[in-house]
């Protein structure tokens, strides 16, 4: 079982940064990769990026790729998302998520809000 709980979401203005945060506790994670999806208004959920907890490696939608980064501290049991270069379109409700299949997630965390301003 893995509990996924998300923070940092909030409000930012267009070309900013903001970083979320995913504070991650259970057991067996060794296999799973970890990740974001995120829900914009009117939009289906989507992915945004992963990285393995123990594997290593990082992938990212292309929407995303070479703004946004992904980190982990298995130490603290976080997975991290920086956020940079905020464009209006990033807007919406962030999801940390976990699983075997990255593109099918076995567990999800409640979401954080990320609203943006020009």
């Amino acid at each position: 079982q893995v509990q996924l709980v998300e923070s940092g979401g909030g409000w930012v203005q267009t070309g900013r940064s903001l970083t979320l945060s995913c504070k991650v506790t259970g057991t067996r994670l060794g296999n799973y990769v970890m990740g974001w999806f995120r829900q914009a208004p009117g939009k289906n959920r989507e992915f945004v990026a992963s990285i393995g907890w123990s594997r290593g490696g990082s992938y990212y939608a292309d929407a995303v790729k070479g703004r946004f980064a992904i980190s982990k501290d298995i130490t603290r049991g976080t997975v991290d998302l920086e956020m940079n270069n905020v464009k209006l379109e990033d807007a919406g409700v962030y999801y940390c998520v976990a699983g075997q299949v990255i593109l099918s997630p076995d567990y999800w965390g409640q979401g954080t809000q990320v609203t943006v301003s020009s």
